[in-house]
C-alpha cells in the first residue's frame, strides 16, 4: 500500500472517492473528534458516557498513536473513519474503529478492517466489542470473525472477543 491509496475497485463511480492512509500524529485531533461522535451511539446503548473512547484526552490519544499503527479514511479531505491496531505475539490486536456517524453503514469500517488485516503479518486478528453492540458483532461476523470469548463486566453485559484466522499458522 502506498502512503495514500484511493479506493476505486468495486466502488460506484458516482460515489466520492475514499482515500486510505496511514494514521499520523497530525490526525490526532480529527481522530478524537470522529471517535467521540462515533461512540455517542454506544454510550446510548450502554446508558453511560463513562467509556474510554469518550473520556480519552488528546494527549492520551497522541501517545497511543505513537505506540500503535492505524489507518484513516478520508473523503474529499474529511476524516470519516479511523482504525488503530498493534501486532503482538503473532496476533493483530485491533483497537478502536471509529466511523463518523453520518458515514456509518457505508462500508468504511469494513474497508479499514480489511486494509489493516492485509497490512499485517499476523496469523490471527482479534478485536472486541460490548455484548449489547449487536450491529458491531454482525459486522465483525460478516467480515469472518468468530466469537472467541465473553468476559462478564459484572453489570449484565460482557466484552465479546472475536477472532479471525488471517493466515495458516
Amino acid at each position: 500500500m502506498s502512503d495514500a491509496d484511493a479506493v476505486n475497485e468495486d466502488q460506484d463511480p458516482t460515489q466520492p472517492e475514499i482515500v486510505i492512509s496511514p494514521i499520523s500524529d497530525d490526525d490526532a485531533g480529527e481522530v478524537l473528534t470522529v471517535q467521540r461522535a462515533a461512540f455517542v451511539s454506544e454510550a446510548a446503548i450502554y446508558g453511560s458516557v463513562d467509556m474510554p473512547p469518550l473520556t480519552q484526552t488528546l494527549p492520551e490519544l497522541e501517545a497511543e498513536l505513537r505506540s500503535e499503527s492505524g489507518l484513516t479514511a478520508r473523503i474529499d479531505g474529511r476524516l470519516v473513519g479511523a482504525i488503530r491496531y498493534v501486532e503482538k505475539d503473532g496476533v493483530l490486536l485491533i483497537g478502536r474503529i471509529a466511523i463518523a456517524p453520518d458515514m456509518q453503514g457505508e462500508g468504511i469500517g469494513r474497508l479499514l478492517l480489511e486494509r489493516a488485516e492485509k497490512a499485517s503479518g499476523a496469523d490471527v486478528a482479534e478485536l472486541f466489542t460490548g455484548s449489547l453492540s449487536e450491529a458491531n458483532i454482525r459486522l465483525y461476523e460478516a467480515c469472518g470473525y468468530e466469537e472467541h470469548e465473553r468476559v462478564p463486566d459484572g453489570d449484565g453485559t460482557a466484552q465479546v472477543f472475536l477472532r479471525k484466522q488471517l493466515r495458516a499458522g
